[in-house]
Formats: C-alpha cells, structure tokens, sequence
C-alpha cells in the first residue's frame, strides 16, 4: 500500500501527506519529477499522485513517458488547471483519476481505495480470507466476525500479507512497500511485528 506523492507545494503535500498517515496506506513525498523517476526505479510503489505542475517539468509530459515505458501503476494526477480538456488529456495520457485543486482530502482517499480495489480485482470493500476479514476503509478487522482491534502497523501488514498470498514476497519487499523511507526498519523487525500480529489475531 506504497503512495508516492509528487507535489512541490509544501502546505498542500503536508495536509495530504497528514491525511494519509491516519489510513491503511503509506506514503513518501517527492517534490521534483527527477525524484519522482528515481523514486519509481527503486521502490514498489502501487500508487503515484502526480502534480501537474512542477518546478523541472510538465506532469502530462512525465505520465505519459511513464506508460510508454510500460509503467502501469495507479496514478492520479492532481492539477491547478481548471479547462476540462487538460483533465481529459491526463486520464487520455494514461492517468486513472484526475481531482482538480482544490478537492476534499477525504475524496482523495476515497478514490485511492477504489484505485486499490480495482487493482486488486475486488468490487467489495472487503477482504476475506477464511476465518479473517478485513475492511479496509474502516480499518477494521475480524475473526470469525468477532471484531480485533489492531495497530495501524500490524494492520497494514496483514493487509498486504492477504492481498499478496500466493506470491512470495522477501522481508526487504515487504518493508520496501509498507514503511517510509524515513523509517528505519530492519528485516528482523518484520518478524517481530508477524509475532505480534499472530498474538493478535488469536488471542480471541
């Protein structure tokens, strides 16, 4: 659940990057195209939110540079630009939403988990897996429909853990995707934080 945001206006990636600490997401800022592109090379991001308009470049430019280099990550492009054409050549540029400035934070939300969802192939907000559910959106989580309350950590890892079962993914996979990159995370944390959350689950 790896969010890159691109946005050179500090107020307004402070408020989303606030917003989305409060969700199942994580998210790292980049406030140049340049870091963006290195940022993309080196990390697992599952969805980028992309400014337009940007100190070392255009937006449109860059998203569509992206696609044709075979990039197919969620993007959602955020613009200042109030003709509806611009819009339109973004999502006709390869972009899968579009929110003109200014725009409710919760919309903003509300658009990356449906992003995710249709990523994920699921039409339900939730997420079932035998005993386990999980609800996303309210970052609830059940077993045997007896509600467990989590940390938002142990959350997100279990989240990912369901939606990437059948894949073998490494410690330094899951820690690439999950965690910033201001976050000094070591591979044996994430043994730790997979006791914690196996206590957690059945405990009940």
């Amino acid at each position: 659940m790896k969010v890159l945001l691109v946005e050179d206006d500090t107020i307004i990636a402070d408020a989303i990057l606030k917003t989305i600490a409060r969700t199942e997401f994580s998210v790292d800022h980049v406030a140049t195209l340049s870091e963006a592109s290195t940022a993309i090379k080196t990390s697992e991001i599952e969805i980028i939110i992309l400014d337009l308009g940007l100190p070392d470049g255009d937006g449109l430019q860059f998203l569509k540079k992206l696609r044709e280099e075979g990039n197919h990550s969620p993007i959602i492009i955020l613009t200042a630009r109030d003709r509806p054409k611009d819009r339109v050549l973004g999502v006709d540029r390869g972009a899968d939403d579009c929110l003109a400035k200014p725009f409710d934070m919760s919309e903003l939300i509300a658009r990356m988990r449906a992003i995710k969802r249709r990523s994920a192939g699921r039409a339900s907000n939730s997420i079932i897996y035998h005993r386990l559910k999980l609800m996303p959106d309210h970052q609830a989580s059940f077993v045997d429909d007896i509600p467990v309350s989590l940390p938002i950590s142990q959350f997100r890892l279990l989240q990912y853990l369901l939606e990437e079962q059948g894949r073998v993914k490494t410690k330094q996979q899951i820690i690439d995707t999950l965690y910033c990159w201001d976050k000094n995370v070591e591979e044996n944390t994430i043994e730790v934080y997979i006791s914690q959350l196996r206590k957690s689950l059945w405990a009940i």
